[in-house]
């Protein structure tokens, strides 16, 4: 039986040309797909475990990437879950007042829907259904990275801050389908069956809610700055592996 599952984190650039020397160079990532697609192109790399990031830049003179990043400079986009089926997604979407946006089912090997920011704990939520065909060009040739990377970080997931307890469950438990645990700190983590990164959610009513920082684990160094990064604009935090949750 298909289930609902975490695939990949999208960060937005301005251009993606720095991003082999950062994703492959510093965080050992290998380069799987990508191409161009619509207003922006697009290039994914995959890390220790099967986590995946995906770096999104900008084509032409307008649409929503150039918007976004005049707004917010590079960073954390979205986060793109696979549903098996795109009509329960959005329904269940609806049932618990989201509003879905951008629902297109033209293709039949692609299609997808999202739920804005403004209503989604601050991060675009993409819902993506696939036939098996395929999502877009294999042939791609990627930004350059060393000819010698080092050995992939694995990335554990995304952190992110929401107001309420409650909303962050419904958004990530009821709508998206994830099994919620409690973090030591009282952070809530949610898990996909078959997806290995996961998506952990602080909450506190007084800040800004949205992404805060993409988590990776490894045993070896990896240099990288303590706050956003000058290339993708995302913070990433190194943390140890296996963290001890509880059920929530």
């Amino acid at each position: 039986m298909k289930t609902v599952a975490f695939d990949h984190i999208a960060i937005a650039v301005p251009g993606m040309a720095g991003a082999g020397a950062v994703l492959a160079g510093v965080l050992g990532g290998v380069s799987d797909y990508g191409g161009p697609s619509g207003a922006y192109t697009f290039g994914q790399w995959r890390f220790q475990d099967g986590g995946r990031i995906e770096i999104l830049e900008p084509l032409g003179a307008g649409g929503f990437l150039h918007r976004f990043l005049a707004q917010r400079g590079p960073g954390i986009h979205h986060v793109t879950f696979k549903v098996p089926s795109l009509p329960e997604a959005r329904v269940r979407a609806e049932r618990h007042g989201y509003e879905v946006v951008g629902y297109n089912d033209s293709n039949p090997q692609w299609s997808e829907a999202f739920l804005h920011p403004r209503q989604a704990l601050g991060i675009v939520v993409q819902f993506a259904a696939s036939s098996g065909g395929g999502i877009g060009p294999r042939h791609w040739q990627p930004p350059a990275g060393p000819a010698h990377p080092p050995p992939p970080v694995t990335i554990l997931g995304l952190r992110l801050r929401a107001r309420s307890r409650e909303r962050a469950r419904i958004q990530w438990e009821s709508v998206c389908l994830g099994r919620c645990a409690e973090g030591a700190g009282g952070e809530l983590i949610f898990r996909w069956a078959g997806s290995p990164m996961r998506i952990t959610v602080e909450i506190d009513p007084a800040r800004e809610e949205g992404p805060l920082c993409i988590e990776i684990a490894s045993e070896r160094a990896v240099a990288l700055p303590e706050g956003p990064h000058p290339v993708l604009g995302a913070v990433f935090a190194r943390l140890a592996p296996g963290a001890v949750e509880r059920t929530a």
